[in-house]
């Protein structure tokens, strides 16, 4: 028997796709991750959200001036340029123009992909 039941308590979701299966999702936001990385620098706070909103600035400076920015082991922020291109409008099926733009691109690192990947006991 297969059933569906969506449940959002907060920020955690549970899925529960069959009695066999159960997903469970979380997003960390900002204050968790201040709240984290205070904990885990043994820093309070304030001295957290500070180092985060350095460390924000930093990547978003080095990005603005199309420089990588290369954190070994975790990954490696760059700037793609993405060439203009044709699409199509979903709702009216119309061809539409898509502008040129800049992304960021994101790639793991070694470490954090096998951390990722690894198998939890």
């Amino acid at each position: 028997m297969l059933f569906y039941l969506y449940l959002q308590i907060e920020i955690n979701t549970l899925v529960i796709h069959n009695t066999n299966i159960i997903n469970f999702s979380f997003t960390m936001n900002k204050t968790e991750l201040v709240q984290a990385i205070a904990e885990k620098a043994n820093l309070n706070k304030v001295q957290a959200k500070a180092a985060l909103d350095a460390t924000i600035e930093a990547v978003e400076g080095a990005l603005n001036k199309g420089d990588k920015v290369a954190l070994i082991g975790f990954g490696t922020f760059q700037v793609v340029k993405k060439d203009a291109r044709e699409g199509i409008n979903p709702a009216t099926k119309a061809k539409i123009k898509i502008p040129a733009k800049k992304v960021v691109k994101f790639k793991a690192g070694a470490d954090l992909a096998t951390k990722v990947n690894a198998k939890k006991k």
